[in-house]
């Protein structure tokens, strides 16, 4: 691994050939965009006083050769990320993805660049796992890392980031490390909200399996395959980050430095330990979904061994109604006079015999 710049004090950058041209302060004072969350200076791990644009922002901490910025998006689309683009020099690429979302999460290096998406989770609360539409929702976050500057891009409405933000900021000592803290302090963020959706799941799940193998349940497969396609969304959110997260623990790439490195592994322990949890998950519904289709075939053999034993039971007075219906002159006790009770009687013995068997059988 490269060795690091050695840092005049914490948060401290040293200024490479082929960075992007540091923004001349003397542009016009912009108000900040609808798209832009918040814009902040940090020296010292000491938020600035003042509102930024992010030119005058990344203009302030490379005249003072320490520091970064942290400038938050939402939801921005391609004209109105170009300009933070082309200031913070962003890899196009890097840029294409954090405007379309939909990615899979990652963590890749770009020259003196790291670039991070992220599929944050949100359990959603509902009176029922059997009767619930919707079990989780999902967003995404993206976070360009650089050497004097964190862009954090967010997509959806329950991934803010304003806690974390203002969480960094109560702790000056440990922000004053530099701006991977940021970027382990939204991992960190993003893996606890994994091991809160999960509990929840976990919930879920515990009581669907009480209702399953309740007597008489009415929990339908159908309501199953939900809990796995909630399930399947959380774990395609988790198991890509595994690899990504162990890497930045073992130092993929020297814009975190070695005491941030060890706040990942936690991280990576944390996302390990809900991993395991979440295909355990699948494996829990796999076999409920096994059980209520056992039940299902059960019960249509229950409903057709009835039905066969109703079937016998019409079966007796429509054969002897059948065989006496012919027109034929002789047949036996056809002109008695007790021949039609006497048929009746037989055919209320024989079925009653019957009735008995399968009782006792259980098939009625």
């Amino acid at each position: 691994m490269p060795a690091l710049p050695t840092l005049r004090n914490a948060g401290a950058r040293v200024i490479r050939p082929g960075r992007p041209r540091t923004p001349d302060p003397r542009v016009p004072h912009v108000p900040l965009a609808a798209f832009v969350v918040d814009c902040a200076v940090y020296v010292d791990g000491k938020r600035l006083d003042g509102r930024w644009t992010h030119r005058e922002a990344i203009a302030e901490v490379r005249r003072r050769e320490e520091g970064f910025v942290w400038i938050g998006l939402h939801e921005p689309d391609a004209e109105q990320i170009q300009d933070i683009a082309e200031v913070f020099g962003l890899h196009p690429l890097a840029v294409e993805d954090a405007v379309h979302a939909h990615q899979r999460p990652k963590i890749e290096r770009y020259d003196d660049m790291l670039f991070s998406v992220f599929k944050t989770m949100r359990y959603v609360a509902h009176a029922s796992p059997t009767t619930a539409n919707e079990i989780v929702e999902s967003g995404e976050l993206m976070v360009f890392l650089g050497e004097d500057f964190v862009v954090t891009v967010r997509h959806g409405q329950h991934s803010g980031l304003r806690r974390v933000r203002h969480m960094l900021e109560a702790d000056p000592e440990h922000l004053a490390q530099g701006p991977a803290v940021v970027l382990h302090a939204v991992a960190d963020h993003i893996v606890d909200a994994y091991l809160d959706v999960s509990q929840g799941v976990e919930g879920d799940i515990d009581t669907m399996e009480t209702e399953v193998f309740a007597p008489y349940s009415e929990v339908g497969a159908e309501q199953i395959y939900l809990m796995k396609r909630e399930v399947l969304e959380l774990r395609r959110a988790i198991t890509p980050l595994v690899q990504p997260i162990r890497r930045l623990t073992e130092g993929y790439s020297p814009l975190v430095p070695s005491e941030v490195r060890s706040y990942f592994r936690d991280v990576d322990d944390h996302l390990a330990t809900v991993a395991e949890r979440v295909a355990s998950f699948d494996e829990l519904l796999t076999t409920l979904v096994d059980a209520v289709l056992a039940k299902i075939t059960l019960r249509q053999n229950n409903d057709m061994r009835k039905i066969t034993a109703y079937a016998a039971l019409l079966a007796v007075p429509t054969m002897l109604a059948g065989i006496y219906g012919m027109n034929f002159d002789f047949m036996p006790e056809l002109h008695w006079e007790f021949g039609y009770p006497a048929v009746i009687l037989v055919i209320l013995t024989i079925c009653t015999v019957l009735w008995r068997t399968f009782r006792k059988n259980r098939w009625l």
